[in-house]
Order: C-alpha cells, then structure tokens, then sequence
C-alpha cells in the first residue's frame, strides 16, 4: 500500500503499550454523566450504588472512551504515525464491556493498531484499546475509526 495522507501503512499490527494509569474517580464520573445525561442514581450516589452490589460509583458505559483516547492520542502524537491531526475525523467507536467500570479503579488501556486502509486520498485507521486495571482484570475492550482525511478533502 503506498502513503496516503502521510500516514504509514505499517502502522497496521503495531502495538503501544500500557501508558500511564488512569484513576477513575468519583467526580469524573458525576460530570461525565450529567454531560452524558446519564440519569441513574448509581452514577451518584454511593449509597446507590453500594445496594446494587458495585464497591463505589458506577461509571456510564461510554465513559471507557476517556481511558480509549487517551490511548488513541499515543498513535495520534507518535511522529512514526505520520498522522496530522488537523486532518482527523473520528469516525465510530465501539465499546465492549469485560466488567463495570466504578470509581477507585485504576486503568490502563494497550492499543493495537488493528487495519490501515486507503479511502480516497486518505486513509482509515481502525484501533482496539484493550482497558484493564493495573491487575491485569479486563475492564471494556473499545475500537475506534479515525479517517485522517487527504489533502483537498
């Protein structure tokens, strides 16, 4: 395959390890989900959320896409990448979730680089963030399409 929108076509298969960790807390978990609209009492209230059976807040099912970008900015930010973020679209996001995310977990996400395919002048980079907790105990497993868009489009 050659470059399109300068971005490497042998990103496909690599993979960036575990960055720093994220510790989910309990505000994080308020704002995101009032910005959501994210309504159950769970994802407020402890006392709510300790009589459904979780230790802490309960996190809203998209709130894994926080730990997903934060692995995604390692490709977007690696010069090897060769992707120029002004041209980035996010494209879709999927979320499979392993177990609840709840405040006081302490994740990390590894990203794979999954495909790399030319569309247009441009190309479509499709990531798996595999999210787990410093323990190894897999939390939500995201996948991410970013086109980066070629020059004119």
């Amino acid at each position: 395959m050659s470059e399109h929108a300068g971005v490497n076509p042998d990103l496909a298969g690599r993979v960036y390890p575990a960055g720093e960790t994220y510790t989910v807390g309990r505000e994080t978990i308020r704002e995101f989900a009032r910005a959501v609209k994210a309504t159950h009492p769970a994802h407020f209230d402890v006392e709510a959320a300790r009589s459904l059976g979780y230790r802490d807040l309960l996190a809203p099912p998209t709130f894994a896409i926080i730990i997903a970008q934060r692995a995604d900015a390692q490709l977007v930010q690696d010069p090897a990448a060769g992707i120029d973020f002004s041209r980035v679209v996010h494209a879709e996001q999927r979320f499979v979730h392993h177990r609840p995310i709840v405040a006081g977990d302490e994740l990390v996400a590894e990203l794979h680089v999954d495909q790399v395919r030319a569309m247009g002048g441009g190309a479509m980079i499709t990531t798996r963030a595999e999210i787990s907790t410093v323990d190894g105990d897999k939390a939500a497993t995201t996948t991410s399409s970013i086109l980066v868009r070629g020059e004119g489009q």
